[in-house]
């Protein structure tokens, strides 16, 4: 019997038997879209976790921190404790320009940044807005890849100028009424709704306010040692260099971010302190600044995210603090694989019972045909074509429903990321290729797995006896 008769008679013994054989596909794609919108819901939470941790720097950036004798210090004196025990017996490892340098010479490492960060004051008319500053190297700033949307990055060498995320106009409030127009009018239900306070960024001077203890000391009646009220601290007009793409309810890693040219900032500092303790920088034991400035932290970019951790662990051999989003990824991908297996068990159920539906129907078959198989075999019928003729009915059971249930999939799939979309934008659930190969594959297998025992049932039938079945 060639394959073309073989084929032929399958589906005509399954369109002989239409309403138990649609019953029985009926099984197979439900268990099929069971198990695939099943699986796509562990992928879709995955990819989504994935394009939120390379919102949060990429899966290749190290942060590195100081280690202030047992504590790390993130940002501006948040101190957290670190594994080195006791802080008194430890001496501070901070971040200078030497260890930057050892950073940039490690194996791997593309970029080592260093980054300075400072609170200021902004203020254009009645607008004011509390912001931080960071200062990074320009090498830094370009391979973060930011979405300019105005204007340029910061200058190498240059004088200061800010590069503002394009969230950072939300911050901005009346300095007389003390009320921010942007959270005061937004509405949560239409994102594209929201007042904005009458802020240039661009185009008009910002005066800034670097020593804000001074300011708001002299706003509030504050005195020094001798007792004299405390002067208003000079302000300073910065111009801006470029503004970041995205509306101000695109929130993005560095879309609250006021970005400037690292060296350009210490030389502000400096002009604007002269001498006495910058905010955020440590103090010796009489309480006197260094006369070298440290970083707040050190961006470290590795050229390639398979040695992230190797990079990251002779970091903390040299007793700094590191952290990357790598430790994360790994956490995240655990859970995800946790989660895979968990739904897919829920829908290999289904399968399996729709299984269970295949044989059944394949034995009911073999009992109706009989005395069908009785008379191909006297004929001298092939036993292996017996079996491969009711297997091929299996088979086409599987594909059928393996079809028409990647078809519901797609479907159910579409619905499930149409009511999602406010909280996850990409999708909660993800159907690759390989997904739909795979049970493509998987509901033919378990079709002709579930056909085999009727089908080795039909070939060992006795002759003489199916014949003479009634």
């Amino acid at each position: 019997m060639s394959i073309k008769d073989l084929l032929k008679m399958s589906l005509s013994s399954l369109w002989r038997r239409k309403l138990r054989t649609i019953l029985t596909v009926l099984g197979v794609v439900i268990g099929t879209a069971s198990i695939v919108v099943m699986i796509s819901l562990g992928l879709g939470l995955n990819k989504a976790s994935m394009e939120q941790i390379e919102q949060y720097g990429g899966l290749t950036t190290i942060t590195v921190y100081s280690n202030e004798g047992g504590y790390s210090y993130y940002g501006e004196g948040i101190a957290v404790s670190a594994d080195g025990g006791d802080s008194e017996s430890q001496e501070p490892v901070r971040i200078d320009d030497a260890a930057i340098e050892q950073f940039k010479h490690m194996e791997h490492v593309e970029i080592a940044s260093p980054v300075l960060s400072t609170w200021v004051l902004l203020r254009q008319g009645v607008w004011e807005s509390s912001a931080s500053i960071r200062g990074m190297s320009r090498e830094a700033l370009e391979k973060m890849d930011l979405d300019i949307a105005e204007g340029s990055l910061p200058e190498e060498g240059g004088e200061l100028q800010f590069f503002y995320g394009n969230t950072v106009i939300t911050d901005f409030y009346n300095s007389k009424t003390g009320q921010n127009p942007f959270y005061e009018n937004y509405d949560y239900e239409n994102e594209d709704n929201y007042t904005l306070a009458d802020v240039d960024l661009m185009n008009s001077p910002m005066f800034v306010i670097f020593d804000t203890d001074a300011y708001y000391n002299s706003q509030y009646g504050g005195t020094d040692e001798n007792g004299n009220p405390i002067p208003a601290p000079k302000k300073y007009m910065v111009s801006a260099c470029g503004l970041m793409a995205g509306k101000p309810t695109e929130w993005g890693e560095n879309a609250n971010s006021i970005l400037c040219d690292v060296e350009a900032l210490k030389a502000q500092l400096k002009k604007v302190f002269k001498g006495k303790t910058i905010p955020g920088q440590p103090t010796n034991k009489s309480g006197k600044p260094y006369k070298e400035l440290y970083y707040n932290q050190a961006y470290i970019r590795v050229d390639d995210m398979n040695y992230v951790t190797e990079v990251q662990d002779q970091i903390r051999t040299l007793g700094f603090q590191a952290e990357s989003n790598v430790e994360w990824m790994n956490q995240v991908q655990e859970q995800s694989r946790s989660i895979q297996m968990a739904l897919g068990g829920i829908g290999a159920v289904s399968l399996f019972v729709a299984a269970i539906g295949i044989a059944n129907t394949m034995m009911m078959s073999i009992y109706e045909r009989t005395k069908e198989i009785g008379v191909m075999k006297v004929l001298g019928c092939d036993m292996r074509a017996i079996r491969n003729m009711f297997l091929a009915e299996a088979g086409f059971i599987g594909l059928i429903g393996g079809t028409v249930g990647l078809m519901l999939s797609y479907g159910i799939s579409a619905i499930i990321n149409f009511v999602t979309k406010t909280t996850y934008e990409s999708g909660i659930s993800y159907i690759p290729v390989v997904l739909v190969m795979l049970a493509m594959v998987f509901a033919v297998f378990m079709g002709m797995l579930a056909g085999l025992f009727p089908a080795l049932r039909a070939m060992r039938l006795s002759a003489l006896a199916a014949i003479r079945n009634e």
